[in-house]
């Protein structure tokens, strides 16, 4: 791809599904916005992508075509693909949604193996479901069989120690730091080893 240059890049951008009758992208603008999203300064950017301060701001105001090398240089420094230079991102995709749970407030549903806490329950439509959990169980026995659901499930440590039971694994002790990603319709069950309650979060997918 050495003889690639900007034109032809565009073509391959939209040809991953964009609108040939869309404008032209200002490809100085769409650097500065990525460079600007990530809060870096001009000296910042370069240092990432590997090239003259000077280089780069000849590129955000449009005083120079950079060649390919540049933009694989850009790319890698943004941690994007080339490609992505010349993709803005859709009309009406970025919708700011957000909400905040203080430490203590969230809505707390207690079984008699794990005491949740449900985070961003103020938050509908949502594709995850993040909470907390008090690990009271000590063994398997006190469970009524595996829990299992659909979709993905990741398991963070907070404190304490666990044992993460799956179905077709070996369990797994886990101490603080630790974490753990699974599919979540294999049975999964975790017990607390230590003389506190350990306390877990959990996020669950449910798309």
């Amino acid at each position: 791809m050495q003889g690639k240059d900007p034109k032809s890049l565009i073509q391959i951008a939209r040809a991953g599904g964009q609108n040939e009758a869309s404008e032209p992208l200002d490809l100085g603008a769409r650097v500065r916005e990525l460079r600007k999203a990530r809060d870096w300064t001009l000296e910042q950017a370069a240092g990432q992508a590997g090239l003259a301060r000077s280089t780069l701001s000849k590129i955000e105001n449009g005083q120079m075509s950079p060649t390919y090398e540049a933009l694989k240089k850009l790319a890698v420094g943004l941690e994007i693909s080339v490609p992505q230079l010349f993709t803005p991102p859709e009309k009406g995709q970025i919708n700011g949604r957000m909400v905040m749970t203080k430490s203590g407030e969230g809505n707390a549903q207690a079984t008699a193996t794990y005491e949740h806490e449900l985070l961003a329950e103020a938050l509908t439509k949502k594709t995850m479901l993040p909470y907390r959990a008090r690990v009271r169980a000590r063994t398997m026995e006190e469970f009524d069989g595996w829990v299992r659901h659909d979709g993905e499930e990741f398991l963070y440590v907070l404190t304490g120690v666990v044992l993460l039971y799956t179905e077709f694994y070996e369990p797994v002790e886990m101490r603080r730091g630790d974490s753990a990603y699974y599919d979540a319709t294999m049975g999964h069950n975790v017990i607390s080893m230590s003389d506190e309650d350990a306390t877990i979060l959990w996020v669950t997918s449910l798309a």
